[in-house]
């Protein structure tokens, strides 16, 4: 049975990227907003992008963050990684700038995007629990190829990972 995951990601310039893992199938994913559902849900202000969310992430048991040039330090990304771990999601990234836009064209490589988040009273970094995984291939295809072949087995990770805390 296929594991429920949402998908994060900074939708601009990254959601060609993001749809091409999206469609790759090993798991079942949130359903994408259109951008004209994106832009109303936008409308009703930072409430009801909170409500959505929250809505996209209730049943999944993983999230996963598609982390491209300027996906690190934004307010509802943070907010989703935050509310996925907080819910005792398995929490995982992917760094996609490999992958090639519509326009054919690729990305510089993001920032990791759990390395300002601490937990427990020792503070520990949550880049250091939760993983990252960076395709070793500059071709957008290998790239592609390699996040499919390894996706599952990186979810089953991530939530091994999270019941352990």
């Amino acid at each position: 049975m296929a594991r429920k995951a949402f998908y994060s990601f900074h939708y601009v310039p990254d959601n060609w990227r993001a749809s091409q893992v999206r469609n790759i199938g090993v798991v079942e994913g949130n359903q994408p907003a259109s951008d004209n559902d994106w832009e109303a849900v936008k409308k009703g202000g930072d409430a009801a992008i909170q409500k959505w969310i929250d809505g996209q992430l209730s049943g999944r048991s993983c999230t996963i963050v598609l982390i491209g040039a300027e996906t690190a330090r934004r307010k509802w990304i943070d907010y989703e990684i935050e509310t996925s771990w907080n819910n005792k999601k398995g929490v995982l990234g992917i760094h996609v700038h490999n992958l090639k836009n519509s326009a054919g064209q690729q990305s510089s490589k993001g920032a990791n995007p759990f390395a300002h988040f601490t937990m427990g009273a020792n503070k520990t970094a949550l880049s250091s629990i939760v993983k990252t995984y960076d395709p070793p291939y500059t071709d957008s295809k290998q790239a592609y190829d390699h996040i499919s072949s390894n996706l599952s087995a990186w979810i089953e990770e991530a939530i091994q990972i999270r019941n352990k805390y």
